[in-house]
């Protein structure tokens, strides 16, 4: 329905103004200019501003200005079409809006973007992480001043936490910068929703996060002077002998305390379980030093507890490719078979 009740019209064929007080049907409206209450067709009204818009121009037309030709404009000077402003390196958030049920504005996703606000191009390696795992991966390289599209992330996975982890690295090798820079961003969803609400009032389109400034130089290594160590009667060797000088390592290391020690009766119960972990960190070292394949540790069963402090402690070892404690003729179930990678 084009109009509607209280709507101010015009009537077409006496320019008065009034206003509809009654929708009649499809056709016809009630209408009242000046307290007088008459119905009207909708094709015999118009709204006010629409007729006033839409009328004849009552001033005369400006004559036209003279054809000019393209000889005759005046040429200018090219300008750039982009201001480059060195400004590091950014990762750029995107968020893409819709309307709910109740006509509320929602975030669907947000679009990612690595922005290269620099004159030097990289290469980087890409991971977004989620509760720990990666979630999505990409190696890729980025040009001076440019953007680069990643992937998109649901809105809903901000609940986890994601982390954008990057490594980057120089396309043009320098041997006065670093072989390469790692960094990340870590997101929390209150921390997002308050991006979000000043980028909508600030009218701006994305909110980032600056990764680096300025590509990091090379860090010397410092020398260290083995000269007064020699003069004092330190034995020194090279590095890639180091293994023909260690301690022999062993496959199989029995921590029961009675075969670490005489005294252990004499002992209190934290003394004994830290006494076994500093002899389980001393052969877990060795055996990484000779590159064993294998290391069984012989734990006993127990109450259970060195098992766990161990256990604990081979979770979080980058060098080690996984454990398992299962029976074993030799010693039951008091004992877990650690698996190495290098």
């Amino acid at each position: 329905m084009k109009y509607q009740v209280g709507d101010d019209i015009i009537v077409l064929h006496s320019n008065e103004e009034g206003k509809v007080i009654e929708i009649m049907n499809d056709k016809m409206v009630l209408i009242e200019v000046r307290g007088v209450k008459f119905p009207a067709y909708m094709d015999q009204i118009d709204f006010p501003y629409f007729h006033r818009f839409t009328k004849g121009k009552l001033a005369p037309e400006k004559p036209k200005p003279a054809k000019q030709f393209v000889d005759q404009v005046p040429k200018e000077k090219p300008t750039p079409n982009q201001i480059k402003v060195q400004d590091g390196v950014w990762i750029s958030f995107v968020p893409k809006f819709s309307y709910d049920e109740f006509d509320d504005e929602v975030v669907d996703y947000l679009k990612v973007y690595l922005v290269n606000k620099t004159n030097i191009p990289f290469a980087f390696i890409y991971k977004q992480m989620i509760l720990g795992n990666p979630g999505f991966e990409l190696k890729s390289e980025i040009l001076s001043f440019q953007d680069f599209y990643l992937h998109d992330v649901p809105f809903g996975d901000l609940s986890d936490n994601p982390a954008f982890h990057f490594e980057f690295s120089l396309l043009t090798p320098d041997k006065k910068k670093a072989e390469y820079y790692e960094t990340d961003v870590k997101l929390k969803g209150k921390q997002v929703f308050q991006r979000i609400e000043e980028m909508k009032t600030k009218n701006e389109p994305t909110f980032s996060y600056q990764l680096f400034k300025n590509y990091p130089d090379r860090v010397e290594e410092e020398k260290f002077e083995l000269s007064p160590l020699l003069a004092k009667g330190y034995k020194v060797y090279e590095a890639n002998k180091i293994r023909q000088n260690l301690p022999p390592a062993r496959s199989v290391v029995d921590l029961h305390i009675e075969k670490l020690t005489n005294e252990w009766q004499k002992m209190s119960n934290l003394e004994i379980i830290s006494l076994q972990l500093k002899e389980f960190e001393k052969w877990f070292e060795l055996a990484l030093a000779h590159h064993q394949p294998t290391l069984v540790v012989i734990h006993g069963v127990g109450s259970g507890r060195l098992r766990d402090e161990i256990h604990d402690l081979l979770k979080v070892r980058s060098s080690v490719k996984t454990f398992i404690n299962q029976y074993d003729p030799r010693f039951g179930y008091g004992g877990t078979e650690i698996f190495f990678q290098y």
